[in-house]
């Protein structure tokens, strides 16, 4: 581990003015995190902020009974997980994992409240950032409830991509069913309409989008609104 050169590579941290990414640069440290690594779970204090790099993805899950779990927000790199919206020490509510393994900057939650009460356009970025990530929490919910599954995985498909930018996916079906809280054989089903139409091919342990379009027309409301309200409150920032 070092001083994260990979700190440009996160487009959150990269968006703040030379000024306010001095106050954090010396302290972020670049790490490797696996598939399954977890960041922190429910009820534990938070100490530090985990700033994907674009090969990395992370979620906020939520644990349901009978050993089930939902995905309440997906992270990339043009995101934080954990200690960005409360100050200081909050115990978490849900449990944040690493999906996609990969790079990321890694900052304690001192060092940020403390950047925050030196800058207040710092402060303000990361609350501009923390209300993105609550609207995408409050869409995601939303979105289970009223949505059919094809619409809601077509989106989880394309915010995926926006992220790691490349087509291949390395996901499995039985994760994706995991991370939509469904049954794997109504994924399965799904997955076999879209590859169907042409949108996407399968193989194992990958999915590839081959037409992006397709995808998109399949796709919910949610995706396009969502990131509508992130270029609205942090330009730039979502990757293109």
């Amino acid at each position: 581990m070092g001083h994260a050169e990979g700190g440009a590579q996160n487009r959150l941290l990269a968006a703040l003015t030379p000024r306010d990414l001095a106050l954090v640069y010396p302290a972020l440290e670049m790490v490797h995190l696996n598939a399954g690594d977890i960041l922190f779970e429910p009820g534990e204090d938070v100490t530090h902020i985990c700033f994907p790099s674009q090969d990395m993805i992370a979620a906020l899950v939520l644990n349901l009974r009978e050993g089930q779990s939902a995905e309440a927000a997906m992270i990339g790199c043009e995101g934080a997980a954990g200690g960005v919206i409360s100050e200081g020490h909050k115990p978490a509510f849900a449990r944040g994992v690493v999906q996609i393994g990969g790079s990321a900057s890694r900052l304690s939650t001192k060092v940020l409240n403390s950047a925050k009460e030196r800058s207040p356009a710092l402060r303000d970025h990361f609350a501009r950032y923390a209300d993105c990530l609550l609207a995408q929490t409050l869409q995601s919910v939303a979105c289970n409830a009223v949505h059919e599954l094809d619409a809601r995985l077509a989106r989880w498909l394309l915010t995926l991509q926006d992220r790691l930018g490349k087509a291949e996916l390395r996901v499995t079906q039985e994760f994706i069913a995991q991370m939509l809280g469904v049954h794997r054989s109504y994924t399965t089903r799904i997955i076999g309409g879209l590859e169907r139409r042409g949108a996407i091919l399968k193989a194992r342990g990958v999915i590839v989008i081959v037409d992006r379009r397709k995808l998109e027309a399949q796709a919910c409301e949610c995706y396009a609104y969502l990131r509508r309200h992130f270029e609205r409150l942090l330009p730039g920032v979502y990757p293109p």
